[in-house]
């Protein structure tokens, strides 16, 4: 979600410390999975808006190449995590925190649209519209890169 293994890092650390504070105040497993998912999210969230301020280093023409011709079949090779992790962010880095936060819960978490209106709060439309305009950015990017 947040582009870059340390700040991940550093946002679980945080969140367990949010986690034992209160934990006492849960009262089920289903509500504390839900509370955990938006702790983390809103922490992820706090980190996009301080990265805004400061930008990385968009992906180059080099990048796009080797993910299009990865994608294409060009130049089949296994993905490692670490490939998967860098092609996730290229093609996540240009959507709001919402609708990235939606199209990663949908898409890599595999989560039900009643489980990311728990976990973010938005309405079953909302997080539809989201979806929709991620993967058509996605889709775009993807295909200006293949061509």
């Amino acid at each position: 979600m947040v582009g870059d293994e340390d700040n991940a890092k550093d946002i679980v650390q945080e969140t367990m410390v949010a986690v034992w504070q209160k934990i006492g105040m849960i009262k089920s497993a289903v509500a504390y999975r839900s509370w955990v998912y938006r702790i983390v999210l809103n922490k992820c969230y706090d980190q996009l808006r301080r990265s805004k301020n400061n930008p990385e280093f968009p992906a180059d023409d080099k990048t796009w190449k080797h993910l299009s011709e990865i994608i294409s079949g060009v130049n089949p090779i296994p993905f490692e995590k670490e490939d998967s992790a860098r092609i996730l962010d290229i093609l996540t880095n240009r959507l709001s925190p919402y609708q990235k936060a939606v199209f990663i819960l949908s898409e890599i978490e595999e989560m039900s649209h009643d489980e990311i209106a728990e976990i973010t709060g938005m309405t079953k439309t909302i997080i539809k519209a989201n979806l929709y305009h991620a993967r058509k950015k996605i889709s775009e990017m993807v295909e200006k890169y293949l061509k």
